[in-house]
């Protein structure tokens, strides 16, 4: 992922890891030594304790003791957990930005309540419930702990909008706000579809099939299946999505684990995409539910993969209730592919060099032991050791530096570069993407630059270059249309699509 450091993405990736579960079973805790020794801690200790913090950091302890994913979640981090999960929260219905310490909306979303309610793009939060709001340092997590609340239940905003004089006062009354999963479906061609899904949540099916509808109707013939930074999720979900492309009875996934019997799951009906092709894109940030998908149509000889190896987290998460709203996520089985291939990489030193890994390895296909290499439904060789390993791998370029790209990124200065001048083409009347003329907005680009830090001097390379401009197109796009424009501009520099339809054409 070009847009963050390795550190940070890693950061994210175990957020979406921790997330992924098969389902939840209640169970309370009982009296037992490790009660007991933290009630002698709290009554004896020479200094007070958080007795809350320290439970869990002493279950945390112990958990991290059995394997990177097994977890433990609070009742506090347990509804922004599930609500992601879910696909839903409850809210005003807006996308945001921190631009110049202001809120400003990105977008309203679609059939929400602040929509409905006429807010714009552009509009800037001054105020939540008469609490000042605007040049205060104010952070994401503050912003969405304001505007989030029950459904139902009312919030006060003020926004000053752009040409207006008077500032505009709303009372919004929150509601249920879809969290999609599928980042775009279009077409790349006349007959070649795409779908990004960025991980398995509860609709994401549901997504994906009214994305198929859309574009069968377009004349998608051919499919582009994008699982890159997919950190995975439910389980019952990735085998749905593999049911629609499998015939009947073909192998989608099989579990096993000390304490639990081996468990199939086969394909069951006739599905909507058995006759398209496919090919699926996935790199170091697949995990889980889309490794099991990728596994699963690469065994069968259903479908090709592109990219590079998969992260390789193979280990099922049963989701275990507690009595006080916390629950425990403990690893109970693996994953294997239809070839016998288990998905779980080996866990190595310590957590850090465990997500760290997939940045040191060398995707190569020589020198596999014999215990590795699996075959396909039709014979195809396969490789086993943890993750998917694609069927080509796109190598990394180590030629090229987006250091420069990552912190323009992490710093804002490309979003609100983008935003800002979104805001000045959309007073111009532009229609389409096509009209954005890189070459006249550059210069200014490079001028913002120099105006948020006179001491950052851009050198990129050609390939760089060409990557920014692009991406900056894209961005702006975004601003101005959807997020479906936005990966149709990005498509035009993205080496995994262009191999993806040299081989489909």
């Amino acid at each position: 992922m070009k847009q963050l450091q390795p550190l940070i993405y890693a950061i994210l990736l175990i957020i979406g890891i921790y997330i992924g579960t098969i389902g939840p079973r209640t169970q309370h805790i009982v009296d037992n030594k490790l009660n007991n020794i933290l009630q002698i801690i709290n009554n004896n200790y020479v200094d007070s304790i958080n007795k809350k913090t320290f439970e869990n950091s002493t279950i945390n302890s112990i958990l991290s003791d059995l394997d990177p994913h097994s977890s433990y979640i609070s009742t506090e981090n347990f509804k922004p957990v599930e609500e992601n999960m879910k696909g839903s929260f409850s809210g005003i219905g807006v996308e945001f930005n921190i631009i110049e310490d202001s809120i400003v909306v990105v977008a309203p979303i679609s059939g929400g309540p602040s929509e409905k309610l006429g807010i714009r793009s552009g509009d800037r939060i001054i105020s939540v419930e008469q609490e000042d709001v605007a040049s205060i340092g104010i952070k994401n997590e503050e912003v969405i702990q304001r505007l989030r609340g029950e459904k139902g239940s009312t919030v006060n905003i003020v926004v000053k909008r752009r040409g207006e004089d008077k500032l505009i006062p709303f009372a919004i009354v929150r509601d249920d706000i879809p969290l999609y999963s599928i980042d775009a479906g279009i077409m790349l061609t006349e007959d070649i579809a795409y779908i990004k899904i960025n991980r398995f949540s509860a609709t994401t099916y549901e997504e994906m099939m009214d994305k198929v509808n859309i574009l069968t109707k377009k004349g998608m013939e051919k499919l582009i299946l994008d699982f890159r930074e997919n950190p995975g999720g439910y389980l019952h979900i990735a085998n749905q999505i593999c049911d629609e492309f499998l015939k009947a009875g073909e192998l989608i996934v099989f579990t096993q684990g000390r304490n639990r019997a081996k468990q199939e799951v086969f394909a069951t009906h006739n599905g909507s995409l058995e006759n398209i092709p496919v090919i699926v894109l996935i790199n170091e940030g697949s995990a889980s539910a889309s490794e099991i998908v990728s596994g699963a149509l690469q065994d069968n000889d259903r479908g090709l993969l592109i990219g590079r190896r998969s992260f390789g987290k193979g280990l099922v998460q049963e989701q275990i209730n507690l009595n006080d709203g916390s629950v425990i996520r403990l690893s109970t089985q693996r994953y294997y592919t239809p070839s016998g291939r288990c998905i779980q990489k080996k866990y190595g030193k310590n957590i850090k060099d465990y997500y760290l890994e997939q940045y040191t390895r060398k995707d190569i296909k020589t020198n596999y032991p014999d215990s590795l290499i699996y075959n396909t439904k039709k014979g195809r060789i396969v490789y086993g050791g943890g993750g998917i390993t694609p069927d080509i791998i796109i190598k990394i370029d180590t030629n090229t530096n987006y250091s420069q790209i990552n912190k323009m990124m992490n710093k804002g200065w490309i979003n609100k570069f983008c935003f800002e001048t979104s805001e000045y083409l959309k007073i111009q009347g532009i229609k389409n993407y096509k009209q954005i003329n890189i070459n006249n907005i550059y210069p200014d680009f490079l001028l913002y630059l120099s105006k948020e830090d006179d001491k950052f001097e851009l050198k990129l390379g050609d390939k760089e270059l060409r990557y920014l401009k692009n991406l900056i197109i894209a961005t702006i796009s975004r601003n101005l249309w959807d997020n479906d424009v936005y990966y149709k501009v990005l498509s035009k520099e993205d080496e995994y699509i262009r191999t993806a339809l040299k081989e489909m054409n």
